[in-house]
């Protein structure tokens, strides 16, 4: 039975948030809210609840998890950004984007594209995300909430509690979310890609 956290989406509560974190930091699976749709996340790193998630989405072994990092400097440390893409970041973030970047050696090679070694890495403008991320001090390895067979992420709490409480250690309630997933946006070329359109408005590209 996993724990069940009711947060404060504008003002969450210290008291909970070092409980959430120190429920990941013992290996456990986390349901979170982010600025676009719920997420399912764990530590960098932890092997063992990296599969747990991916046997939840029934994910296979070449899906690539995405970092959820607290500001640019997470990002600098986990991908190689040059100043044009590192202007491009900081205009964007925090916000509703993951962004596929070349990996650096501090990411596990099991979390990068085999073939051209990228990771996704995102910074949610999201207080109960940005809180975790504060206290945790590292970055969150993470996926969309999106069930086997479903097109759109799961969106209430509720909802997640009854169909996750046995495979989940924590969900937190941050009330309902957005349906849409993050636009993802590839920067590994001269110019950005759009891979997928999602919550993150993609207009600001032709000026870019």
């Amino acid at each position: 039975m996993s724990e069940y956290f009711q947060i404060h989406p504008d003002n969450p509560q210290h008291r909970l948030i070092a409980k959430a974190v120190e429920i990941i930091n013992k290996g456990g699976v986390v349901v979170y809210p982010t600025d676009s749709s719920y997420a399912i996340g764990c530590l960098l790193g932890n092997k063992q609840a990296a599969e747990r998630i991916r046997r939840i989405r029934q994910l296979n072994k070449d899906h690539n998890f995405t970092l959820v990092c607290r500001d640019l400097s997470e990002i600098a440390q986990y991908s190689k950004v040059d100043n044009i893409n590192y202007r491009l970041l900081k205009a964007q973030t925090p916000g509703p984007f993951t962004f596929i970047l070349p990996a650096t050696g501090e990411v596990p090679k099991r979390l990068q594209n085999a073939r051209r070694k990228t990771i996704g890495l995102r910074i949610p403008d999201n207080q109960i995300t940005q809180a975790l991320l504060t206290e945790l001090q590292a970055p969150l390895m993470s996926s969309t909430l999106i069930m086997p067979d479903d097109e759109f992420p799961m969106t209430d709490p509720y909802q997640i509690q009854l169909q996750l409480e046995n495979h989940v250690d924590l969900i937190i309630d941050g009330g309902y979310s957005g349906h849409l997933p993050t636009t993802v946006i590839d920067l590994t070329d001269d110019d950005p890609v759009v891979l997928r359109e999602g919550k993150g408005e993609v207009d600001w590209l032709v000026r870019h």
